[in-house]
């Protein structure tokens, strides 16, 4: 008898169930079975390859060969990827700028751009010259495709027996690309870039247009830029009219603009002139005949008046900001800059007297220094050492990890999410996710205030700091601030793991000079084109100033950063008779030294380190970066009105504003080694000092009195002797 509870559509519905799921098993294994057999026919056939002995080793060879190699190749593609973005810009028109630079105060400090009196067609310039420039830049210029692989395996088997860099590789069109799209820092990513990049010039242009390109924007030394400019320079002649040693001299300062030109070092140009005559004789241009009278009466050169002193860094800079506003018409134009040449030449002068003396010891080469007023107009910029030996300017280029001078961000940020000064957090380890950040103490300081922690650049209070805000917040605040790269949020963000510009870091600390207003660096004030008519005026057509910071954050990080020259870690940085502020940085393994620093009238940020990223040996920012700093700032501030930080000094000083006069000697002359006039505080001291001192009873030598009228004298009679102690100096009204 059937269950009446039995469902007939349910046991129809399970032999369905198992109905599907037999033809899905049938049928992957079926399609299992195909390809296993497929496998196992297609190996059948593989075996009729298959090698033994040398052959399958040359063969597996060749293979993991030919994969790495086009691996190597898609990698080497996508790091140059981002260089052609270069090419799409107009970097022809971008040369055809005629810029000539004035200073602050007018006067005429150089010359950016090719000139059209410059622009010699290259069937005009003598064929001596240009044999020079092959027998000595790329021999082979005319056969390679863009890069010399001979060349290259020749300089590296030399630099190899050398053991040091003797001779370079780069073809006439991987310097010409350099030159066009590049910088001149030495890094892997940099030589890729530029191998690609000739390639890119030798498919788009012919072999005489780079030629003519490279003589026409390599550097000469003297500021000059092309061979026709420099010829006017060292001989006071065009280019056509050179003769075969005064060619020869031309040619050899494509190496070394700054070792071998003629107005600094004459000897050493006549030399590498001779190689270059002797290299024309390897190469078969001419025969040691044909050169012996260019050997015999070596080039002269004319004087000139000026120089190697020229704001070189500062104005290839500029030139970059004037094409950056995209005139239209004219392109001869003049240009009102900001730089103060004596102020350059005391940054110049400070950051090489410091390295020559004392960066050995320290095994630092390079340095780079910004110094800008509280609005953000670039009174001196040093890129480097050398603008010769390299135009790549570290000040603007080049980017660095800031260390502790990276903290003030930090605190400004917690300023403005509830903290002050006065706030107390425990320093104390801390792990975050493995990382565990120590200070440079190696010790702890249990509960300090945030003055404190930023005065000794405690490194464990930002990191709590951060955890506390927000290291997001931190980033929109030194973004808001004037730091224009990208900052990675991490862990380690705020002891400055972060890279940024010295550029930008001068413009950020003057937000602080100024009272909170954004303060992006500038370049000029004025341009002017060919006709006097003025296209920009930044009176005119900058914006509006713009507070970044509020009133109260400005005031208490003034009064925590002017801490740091007094009692803190950039002593070395303290200003004599004027009110200091600012911040050191030191990054891992040493490798960046900073000070970053203002004063009521100039902020100035100072790197040292070396390009490569070498480890210094111990060099922090409190050492050399503040001493570079110190000399710059004392001589900026001789004989102006100072102005007082915002919020710190006096108030009576910030209404009525002092003067740092120079001191007169005796014979009236000004004695530049002089401190200046005190401030109002060391005044009103040295002031009750003197009066309490007049004010004080006569004492008796003590050699003539016993202990008890010693003791009598000075009024501590009767009192017991293992108790007292003598009344400190009362402290002025």
């Amino acid at each position: 008898m059937r269950d009446p509870f039995q469902s007939t559509s349910r046991k129809r519905h399970r032999i369905r169930l198992i109905e599907i799921d037999s033809w899905v098993d049938t049928g992957l294994f079926r399609i299992g079975r195909f390809i296993a057999t497929k496998a196992e026919a297609f190996s059948v056939f593989m075996r009729r390859f298959r090698l033994t002995g040398v052959r399958r080793a040359a063969v597996e060879v060749a293979g993991d060969t030919l994969t790495l190699g086009l691996g190597g190749a898609l990698l080497m593609l996508a790091l140059a990827l981002p260089a052609f973005d270069a090419t799409r810009n107009g970097w022809r028109s971008q040369g055809d700028y005629s810029v000539t630079f004035l200073d602050r105060n007018g006067n005429e400090i150089g010359k950016r751009g090719v000139k059209r009196k410059e622009t010699v067609p290259l069937e005009e310039m003598p064929d001596h010259l240009i044999k020079a420039v092959l027998a000595t830049e790329d021999r082979r210029f005319y056969d390679h495709f863009g890069i010399d692989v001979a060349g290259t395996i020749r300089a590296m088997g030399e630099n190899l027996r050398a053991d040091a860099v003797v001779q370079g590789g780069s073809s006439l069109s991987q310097q010409l690309a350099k030159n066009l799209f590049l910088s001149n820092e030495r890094t892997l990513e940099r030589k890729i870039k530029e191998a690609f990049l000739a390639l890119w010039l030798e498919a788009n242009l012919s072999k005489n247009e780079i030629l003519k390109l490279y003589l026409d924007r390599a550097y000469m030394g003297g500021g000059n830029f092309g061979v026709e400019a420099a010829s006017d320079y060292y001989f006071g002649k065009s280019v056509k009219d050179v003769n075969l040693s005064e060619a020869a001299l031309l040619a050899g300062l494509f190496k070394a603009p700054a070792r071998y030109a003629p107005h600094v070092n004459l000897p050493a140009a006549r030399a590498r002139a001779n190689e270059v005559l002797t290299n024309m004789v390897q190469a078969g241009f001419l025969t040691e005949g044909q050169v012996i009278g260019a050997r015999r009466h070596p080039a002269n050169v004319i004087e000139q008046s000026e120089g190697a002193g020229s704001p070189n860094y500062f104005m290839d800079w500029a030139f970059d900001e004037v094409k950056k506003l995209n005139l239209k018409g004219d392109r001869s134009l003049t240009v009102r800059t900001t730089v103060d040449l004596g102020m350059q030449k005391a940054a110049d002068e400070a950051v090489e007297s410091v390295l020559r003396e004392k960066g050995d010891a320290y095994r630092a080469r390079q340095a780079a220094m910004v110094v800008v007023e509280p609005d953000g107009a670039v009174r001196a910029m040093v890129g480097g050492r050398d603008y010769g030996e390299s135009q790549f300017n570290r000040a603007t280029d080049a980017l660095r990890q800031p260390g502790s001078s990276f903290k003030p961000f930090v605190y400004a940020t917690a300023m403005m999410n509830g903290y002050t000064p006065k706030s107390v957090v425990r320093d104390a380890p801390i792990c975050i996710g493995g990382w565990c950040p120590h200070n440079y103490s190696g010790g702890y300081s249990g509960p300090v205030s945030l003055t404190t922690a930023l005065v000794k650049s405690i490194n464990i209070i930002p990191v709590r700091l951060a955890q506390a805000i927000g290291r997001d917040k931190i980033v929109e605040t030194a973004h808001k601030m004037g730091l224009t790269t990208e900052l990675l949020i991490t862990r380690s963000l705020p002891l400055g793991a972060a890279e940024v510009k010295v550029v930008d870091m001068a413009g950020a600390y003057a937000v602080f000079a100024n009272g909170g207003y954004k303060a992006t660096p500038y370049a000029f004030t004025q341009v002017m084109n060919s006709r006097g008519d003025v296209l920009y005026d930044r009176r005119k057509d900058a914006p509006p100033p713009e507070r970044v910071l509020p009133e109260q954050t400005v005031a208490d990080m003034n009064g925590i950063l002017s801490q740091v020259p007094e009692w803190g870690t950039g002593r070395r940085a303290k200003l004599e008779g004027i009110k200091t502020a600012g911040k050191t940085g030191t990054t891992s393994a040493y490798r960046d030294a900073w000070f970053v620093g203002f004063t009521g009238n100039y902020a100035a940020a100072v790197w040292m380190g070396n390009d490569n990223y070498q480890p210094t040996r111990r060099l922090t920012g409190g050492s050399l970066p503040a001493m570079t700093w110190n000399k710059v700032m004392t001589y900026a501030h001789n004989g102006i009105k100072l102005k007082p930080i915002p919020y710190v000094d006096d108030p009576d000083a910030g209404k009525a504003e002092t003067v740092v006069a120079e001191a007169e000697s005796p014979d009236g002359e000004a004695d530049a080694g002089a401190p200046a006039t005190l401030s109002t505080a060391t005044t009103a001291q040295l002031i009750r000092l003197e009066e309490l001192l007049r004010s004080a009873p006569v004492l008796k030598p003590v050699a003539a009195l016993g202990p008890g009228q010693v003791r009598k004298e000075i009024g501590l009679a009767g009192a017991d002797p293992a108790t007292t102690h003598l009344p400190p100096l009362p402290s002025p009204q």
